[in-house]
């Protein structure tokens, strides 16, 4: 079904609907940011401002809260990187191309989203020891790449459905190969898929614990996620030490709120721009 359907069209824009969509997610919105205002108002405590000032100039059990932002950054930056690319390219050959068995092919490719993340610790840790990927960015981003791929290629298939034949079709009579058809058809028209999937990726590198807690062991590695857990048994009971504990709570945060905000600026022009008429 094509974006210019009617019927769809009329189904999700009446002005009941959208009131009902709003009132929702402002419902989620306010529940995501009570947490987050309970550790603000609580790392204010004692001391104020300071509390934050402090872990920059005083970090706790030698963790830098800039040191752990560039970690987290990069491992996203990897595992986005290798997403994006296998997903988008699966996503082409899965919904544009005809080919015999690519409908068990893809549905093999699904079976790879019911293996929980902790099944794979050991074939991982085997990996990454043979390849000499422990305490390396690498080696954790590419077991995170692992786990999103599948989800991946499911959501770029979907998405790429709905890409007009039309325009696919133009630019095989204009004489453009696949490749060329890929990148200048495909991820142009898929934008709202790929932004949306580059900002997941980076959001579950930030809240990723348990493959940095496996494959990182210098503490100059770590990430956001380590550094939350390591602040926590670095730090005392002491109310100073409590408001310090959520100042850094609330820093850690920050760059997933970034993302987050950054990213929805680009899904909205990618959502509202370019629209195919039929």
């Amino acid at each position: 079904m094509s974006h210019s359907d009617p019927t769809l069209r009329g189904a999700i824009t009446t002005a009941r609907d959208r009131r009902l969509i709003h009132a929702i997610l402002a419902v989620m919105g306010l529940l995501w940011a009570f947490p987050l205002y309970a550790a603000i108002r609580k790392s204010l405590d004692v001391h104020g401002l300071q509390n934050y000032v402090s872990l920059f100039t005083d970090p706790v059990g030698g963790i830098s809260i800039p040191q752990t932002y560039l970690n987290t950054f990069i491992v996203g930056l990897i595992h986005a990187a290798v997403v994006v690319c296998v997903s988008t390219a699966a996503g082409y050959a899965f919904s544009v191309l005809v080919w015999p068995g690519r409908e068990l092919a893809f549905s093999l490719a699904l079976l790879f989203l019911a293996i929980p993340a902790a099944a794979m610790i050991v074939p991982m840790y085997r990996i990454n020891n043979e390849l000499g990927l422990f305490d390396s960015y690498l080696g954790v981003a590419l077991p995170e790449a692992a786990i999103t791929i599948p989800f991946g290629v499911l959501l770029m298939r979907n998405f790429g459905r709905n890409v007009p034949s039309a325009v696919l079709e133009a630019a095989a009579v204009d004489g453009a190969d696949h490749l060329r058809v890929f990148r200048s058809v495909f991820l142009p028209l898929c934008r709202p898929a790929v932004v949306n999937l580059t900002i997941l990726c980076f959001v579950w590198s930030l809240q990723d614990f348990m493959w940095p807690s496996v494959f990182l062991r210098e503490s100059s590695l770590q990430t956001a996620a380590q550094a939350v857990m390591s602040l926590n048994t670095g730090l005392g009971a002491s109310p100073t030490d409590i408001a310090r504990y959520n100042a850094s709570l609330v820093l850690l945060a920050v760059p997933a709120v970034l993302v987050v905000l950054f990213g929805m600026r680009y899904i909205i022009s990618g959502l509202t721009s370019g629209a195919t008429k039929e």
